[in-house]
């Protein structure tokens, strides 16, 4: 079972919403899923927020196998700049 971190689309035509989500690579991408980890809305205005992610159960899933698509990983760090934490990438062990 090979799973990914992606972006399922929903919303109008012309005004996109994206979930992101953990789901087998195999399902379709609007398809099943295992679990919701945030939203993102690339078209936000006033008070809507542009991304909203549990960057826990991000990390929870990758540490267990789980692969991000490449927006998906560009989302996740972006999360972590907003939130001051580091990302992924320049984590260092000390």
């Amino acid at each position: 079972m090979a799973l990914r971190i992606r972006l399922q689309r929903h919303g109008a035509s012309h005004a996109p919403v994206y979930r992101v989500v953990v789901t087998e690579s195999t399902h379709r991408r609007d398809g099943r899923h295992a679990e919701v980890l945030g939203h993102y809305n690339p078209k936000a205005r006033g008070q809507d927020v542009e991304l909203k992610l549990n960057l826990e159960r991000a990390d929870y899933w990758m540490g267990v196998g789980a692969q991000p698509s490449e927006t998906a990983r560009s989302l996740i760090n972006r999360a972590r700049r907003e939130a001051g934490a580091p990302a992924a990438e320049e984590k260092t062990e000390a």
